[in-house]
């Protein structure tokens, strides 16, 4: 591993995990089965295991010359979609000894390599530190976010530390599962997940992944790092921060174009909270202090997850020039309590910064969790936003773009950071269920009045999915690089599934004139569950790491 990593510039840790099986090992599962029994309800449905939230069986390697529906992509375009649509979710390899939340499975890549207009399906395990460990052990042994409610969740945090101080699980290359985004930096295609450092992945030019080791790099990185970082389409820095249980709650990182990591920058906030994404615009990036704690004594004390959302908070917006070298000249705005989980972009006009997002009322974990509903809650939404804060009078607004529920917002990422007229973001059904993709045109105004998402005003257009179809989130595929072309002129690539059937696909829409007759259509061997989030890795970029 040493010469791969002085071939790619440094920071690739081959993840070598060193657990022990033994009597300590044993005991200490005696123990956690003794206590299972006594404390835990087994009766109770893990939701997010049924279905097609139920995971696959194993990997598969590559399908070649698959059937297309359609044309990947029209003749006259053929270069474009040359490439791989990847999407990562959870996929758990080992039954949950107990409680088991949808953000808990080992991290599975989806991926549709296309090379002139020829189609291959694979998926492959993110090769974590984790899942190498319960492969070791041939069940699961890390503790779980669907453990962590009421006192059985202290259980099973002492049952984790208990596990580590004996050696039994080796927690020195993270306890993370890469299930949760994808992003190309340097070289390198990077699983991601919050509470972890990022998993370098190598995509072969059959469209097979490789995982390579884990991201620390040149020993610069010791926090952890969010699953939503941001890549400047113009310098090629990546932005990144990390969150945390102790103090600092916040750090923020800036890597450069060629993979080096600036120095920390420490971001002071109240208390530790669950901060997911963050936006950057070409001289700011904008942090989101929003009142959903880390409580782990309300999780005792009133049987509840360990992340509770206050509903007497103000959600607070930290903006902070992006080349700071500390936290002195943040500035901060406060809006009406909320969260979010997704943005779509930010940009400055005049004295104002603007964000795009995706604003939550009411959100609870638990509609992630077992406790998930089929519909989603009335006292929930789910809506397009745009805030703005005035970088010199201090003052915030927001406006609503949208009816619920929408969320996984994507734009053209060559306006990452720059004033962009259109979004993409999912239409959710339930708490996980996407029903259609809808566009939005920002230089319009929403239509008063209505109560549902449909065409008219700023709803430039909706794919819908059709009865028993569900989708995942859609990347935007621009036909030509850069901005000198139009905005929407290019594809939208998604996974989709047919409840009914059982099969899935992946679909190939047109983004602007979102037709329902789609451009391509690309059944696929295998079930491929419900998931996070997605990437399109160019053709150019795999032909990059095929140097390394």
């Amino acid at each position: 591993m040493g010469t791969m990593e002085a071939e790619m510039g440094g920071g690739v840790v081959a993840v070598n995990p060193k657990p022990s099986k033994g009597f300590s090992s044993k005991a200490v599962d005696w123990l956690e089965k003794l206590l299972v029994k006594l404390m835990y309800d087994s009766s109770q449905p893990h939701h997010w295991l049924l279905g097609n939230f139920a995971p696959v069986d194993d990997e598969t390697p590559p399908c070649t010359d698959l059937s297309v529906i359609g044309h990947l992509p029209p003749y006259r375009y053929v270069e474009c979609l040359n490439g791989e649509f990847v999407r990562v979710g959870p996929n758990p390899k080992f039954a949950p000894v107990a409680g088991y939340h949808w953000f808990d499975g080992d991290g599975m890549i989806h991926g549709l390599r296309i090379k002139d207009g020829k189609a291959t399906y694979l998926s492959r395990y993110v090769k974590t530190s984790r899942l190498e460990q319960e492969e070791y052990f041939g069940g699961a042994k890390f503790m779980k976010i669907g453990d962590l409610k009421g006192f059985f969740g202290l259980v099973m945090v002492q049952m984790q530390m208990l596990r580590s101080k004996l050696k039994v699980l080796d927690l020195s290359y993270g306890q993370g599962t890469g299930n949760t985004a994808l992003i190309y930096h340097h070289g390198k295609l990077l699983a991601l997940s919050e509470g972890d450092k990022p998993y370098a992945i190598k995509v072969l030019e059959d469209g097979d992944l490789q995982t390579l080791g884990l991201m620390d790099y040149d020993k610069r990185l010791s926090h952890t790092f969010t699953a939503h970082p941001k890549i400047d389409p113009d310098t090629g820095e990546m932005f990144a921060f990390g969150y945390s249980q102790k103090p600092p709650f916040v750090t923020y990182r800036v890597i450069s174009k060629e993979g080096v990591m600036n120095d920390p920058v420490p971001i002071t906030i109240p208390e530790s909270v669950m901060m997911h994404d963050f936006a950057i615009t070409e001289n700011y990036a904008i942090f989101m202090d929003l009142p959903l704690y880390f409580k782990p004594k309300e999780m005792v004390k009133e049987k509840k997850l360990i992340y509770i959302f206050d509903k007497t908070k103000k959600a607070r917006f930290g903006i902070l020039p992006r080349y700071a070298k500390n936290e002195l000249q943040i500035k901060w705005f406060e809006l009406p309590n909320c969260f979010i989980f997704h943005n779509a972009n930010a940009w400055e006009e005049g004295d104002e910064v603007v964000l795009i997002t995706c604003r939550l009322q009411n959100p609870n974990l638990d509609m992630v969790g077992d406790g998930a509903r089929e519909k989603l809650d009335k006292d929930f939404s789910n809506e397009l936003f745009e805030m703005r804060f005035n970088m010199e009078t201090g003052l915030a607004s927001q406006k609503k773009l949208s009816e619920s529920a929408v969320d996984f917002p994507r734009v053209n990422e060559y306006y990452t950071g720059r004033k962009q007229r259109y979004v993409y973001a999912t239409r959710l059904d339930s708490i996980a269920k996407v029903t259609g993709i809808v566009k939005f045109d920002l230089h319009a105004e929403p239509e008063v009045g209505k109560t549902n998402l449909e065409v008219g005003g700023n709803v430039q257009g909706i794919y819908d999915l059709g009865p028993g179809r569900f989708g995942s989130e859609a990347i935007f595929v621009p036909k030509v690089p850069g901005v000198a072309s139009e905005e929407d002129d290019g594809y939208l690539i998604f996974f989709t599934h047919d409840e009914s059937t059982g099969k899935s696909s992946v679909t190939v829409i047109d983004a602007k004139t979102m037709s329902p007759d789609p451009v391509a259509v690309v059944p696929l061997p295998h079930r491929v569950p419900y998931g996070f989030h997605a990437f399109f890795v160019t053709e150019e970029q795999i032909q990059e790491q095929a140097r390394f």
